[in-house]
């Protein structure tokens, strides 16, 4: 609260630094824009913000990529620089306090696992994941296509690969049903697959999955919590990471009931590095992030992107962002001279200063903001300095991060991880049914043993006629592609390229059998 209104207070602002800059609560799910240099204060306006929308009780989701966010969990320690910065803007009350804070991590190492099935992920984002062109991507459709036409669900990495596989040993019969699927195709997957487990990333796509409904929770004192990504290892596979939040933002958008305009937000989601979402997108998965992030306002969700540069943000996404706080940019080019004249354009003028001179002009831990005012109006630019924060600025130690975790209200719900029955164990059942198969017709049709002189002498006047040559029942026109395949395999088992076949679905289950 500021003067009795739902605000969030960002600083101080004016000619002396004392006339409140604020963020209505009623638009914080309008989204926003943290921009500015590296070094100029962008990770501490992003902590000062979280912890007004967790004081308000809002819930916040924001990533750690460089592990200097953690210290929200724990309150402050007096500095006189914070203090004096909290006299300039009369921050009035100002004191030390720790976040309620749960600490998740997509490898599991500094926060709970974070986890989601690969039936959930899709095969667009899947796809954006691996780098995959086209013809690649058509491949992954016709898996996902498969699983969901013979009821084999797509879980985790392993599964998928058994698909694949199918794919590669039917790939007649498929290409037929489903469209082209080549060789060259199924093997650059699986190997981009082999470097995605390389990167650690194989645990994130099992059980159990993410609920969301844990992003939304609330301490006992009536505030958010802030969910922390410690995404300093997932950073180095930076489209992993981009993908990644995407799939959460998408999730969010899909998953939450629409509430118009609430009063606040349900949740802030702060996206940093927001430019490695759209480096290399195709248009149609920018198209989708603008639609995003156009609709996801009436789920009650705020997405605020950080990142260098507002043209790091294509102008469809830009335009949804109605909270600005930029911070410095540096013109050191003729290039970036013109990304500033481009930003100060996005502002609405001041008559007492030049945006551009602004942008260019501001300290660390000052910027030029704006926000939504009355009836969803831009808000006239106005040079602030940034609030000093209540938590702890810089990273928490192991041990303190350590009983974070064991007072978190999910502790043990996602540690453990669960292998439930899905599409690589399904092919493996029908692959031992049609070995069965394939050895009950062997044996059927294998000849009998010889008999006596005598009794084969005998069975030249026994005027019978020949045993009649077994056969097998037709295929029933409505085969499924699966159970062709398990007919199949069942007539290839004795032959060298059955038993490859065999090998190659049911991988290591008959070893040493």
């Amino acid at each position: 609260m500021v003067d009795g209104v739902a605000r969030v207070l960002v600083g101080g602002g004016g000619t002396d630094y004392r006339d409140p800059q604020v963020l209505k609560l009623a638009y914080g799910n309008r989204h926003g824009l943290i921009a500015g240099a590296t070094g100029t204060g962008k990770t501490i306006t992003m902590q000062i913000l979280a912890e007004e929308f967790s004081n308000a009780g809002v819930p916040v989701f924001l990533t750690d990529i460089k592990g200097d966010v953690g210290g929200m969990a724990l309150a402050g320690t007096d500095k006189g620089f914070l203090q004096a910065r909290a006299q300039k803007i009369a921050l009035a009350g100002y004191g030390y306090r720790a976040s309620p804070v749960i600490f998740w991590d997509f490898f599991g190492e500094f926060g709970h696992p974070v986890r989601a099935t690969l039936a959930e992920v899709g095969p667009l984002l899947l796809s954006r994941m691996l780098g995959l062109t086209e013809a690649q991507e058509g491949v992954i459709n016709v898996a996902f296509r498969i699983s969901d036409d013979e009821g084999l669900p797509i879980l985790d990495l392993k599964d998928l690969r058994a698909i694949l596989n199918f794919l590669g040993d039917n790939q007649r019969a498929v290409s037929l049903q489903y469209g082209n699927v080549t060789t060259a195709s199924i093997g650059a997957i699986q190997r981009k697959l082999l470097v995605l487990e390389n990167q650690g990333a194989a645990p994130f796509f099992s059980e159990p999955a993410l609920d969301l409904s844990d992003f939304l929770r609330h301490a006992p004192d009536g505030r958010g919590y802030v969910s922390i990504l410690h995404a300093e290892r997932l950073m180095r596979t930076p489209q992993l990471y981009a993908t990644f939040l995407l799939w959460l933002l998408s999730q969010l958008f899909e998953d939450l009931p629409e509430v118009g305009n609430p009063d606040k937000p349900k949740l802030v989601f702060f996206f940093d590095e927001a430019h490695l979402l759209f480096n290399g997108a195709p248009r149609a998965l920018v198209d989708k992030i603008e639609r995003v992030a156009r609709l996801i306002r009436s789920k009650g969700v705020g997405v605020y992107f950080v990142t260098q540069n507002p043209d790091d943000v294509p102008d469809t996404v830009l335009g949804q962002l109605g909270n600005r706080i930029q911070h410095a940019l540096r013109a050191f080019t003729a290039r970036d001279q013109q990304a500033l004249r481009r930003a100060a354009q996005t502002y609405r003028p001041n008559p007492r200063f030049d945006i551009a001179d602004a942008i260019r002009d501001v300290g660390v831990g000052e910027a030029v903001t704006s926000f939504l005012q009355d009836k969803g109006s831009p808000g006239m630019a106005e040079r602030t300095l940034i609030r000093p924060p209540a938590s702890a600025m810089g990273p928490i130690d192991d041990g303190a991060r350590r009983m974070v975790m064991v007072q978190s209200p999910l502790a043990g719900k996602y540690e453990q991880m669960i292998d439930s029955d899905s599409a690589h164990e399904m092919l493996a059942r029908r692959a031992e049914a049609a070995a069965r198969e394939a050895e009950h017709v062997a044996a059927a049709q294998a000849p009998e043993a010889p008999k006596t002189r005598e009794f084969n002498a005998a069975r030249r006047y026994d005027g019978g006629s020949a045993r009649p040559r077994p056969t097998t029942a037709p295929a029933r026109r409505g085969d499924s592609v699966v159970d062709a395949f398990a007919k199949s395999f069942a007539r290839q088992i004795g032959s060298r390229s059955g038993q490859a076949l065999m090998r190659g679905v049911l991988g290591g289950l008959l070893k040493g059998r």
